[in-house]
């Protein structure tokens, strides 16, 4: 296929293919872009769990040392946020925590939507660029002495939209669930660096204090 023909059927849908294109480069930068962030996250981030959990607890300065080592991954918002509420119930900090995961969970997927979009809009766009080759094709047996050969010629060129347009799709599906599965990795990461903080931090739970203050107190009963 010269660069000739593709700009023939480029020009045959009406610069549709042209579009479909610029889609195309969209996804593979989302793709590549994405892939190399969230794959960076999960292996350094990998790194950052395994050192939390060779510690059996959790004081102010190993938490800072933990922090550094994070950088700017989202591990250290967990433990900067962990390192502030030093000193409270293991409620308190796990509630503290869960609130420093929903924070950081919008910025792992973003841009995300970009696949999503050329997903559904690559095929559309590849089916309406072969009407419009289809219209081209027709067109001829409206012409006096048209030949045969050139509606069948011009149907099979005007397929070449659609093709590229499911390839497109198909693509921009696969680096979707691909980039959505390492999200759902570093949430989990969160989730597990979470549960690894609250019980190496030493923290009481205050259900847990009033449990254990119960039997010393003053039965309830009335005297007469």
């Amino acid at each position: 296929m010269t660069l000739s023909y593709i700009v023939y059927l480029a020009n045959y849908s009406d610069g549709v293919l042209y579009i479909l294109a610029a889609l195309l480069l969209v996804a593979l930068a989302v793709i590549l872009d994405r892939f190399w962030s969230l794959r960076r996250t999960i292996v350094f981030g990998q790194s950052v769990i395994r050192a939390t959990a060779e510690l059996s607890t959790l004081r102010q300065g190993e938490l800072a040392a933990l922090r550094d080592t994070a950088g700017k991954l989202p591990e250290a918002a967990l433990l900067d946020t962990a390192a502030r509420h030093l000193g409270a119930d293991a409620a308190t900090i796990a509630g503290h925590l869960d609130e420093a995961i929903m924070l950081i969970a919008p910025s792992l997927d973003r841009r995300l939507w970009v696949l999503d979009t050329v997903v559904t809009l690559a095929p559309l766009l590849g089916l309406f660029g072969t009407i419009i080759g289809m219209f081209h094709a027709f067109n001829v047996l409206a012409q006096p002495g048209h030949a045969p050969a050139e509606v069948t010629g011009g149907v099979a060129d005007a397929l070449v939209a659609t093709a590229f347009g499911l390839f497109i799709a198909m693509l921009g599906l696969t680096g979707f669930n691909a980039l959505s599965n390492q999200v759902r990795l570093i949430v989990h990461q969160l989730d597990s660096l979470k549960t690894m903080i609250v019980n190496r931090l030493g923290t009481t739970p205050v259900a847990a204090v009033s449990h254990a203050a119960a039997p010393h107190s003053a039965p309830a009963y009335a005297t007469v």
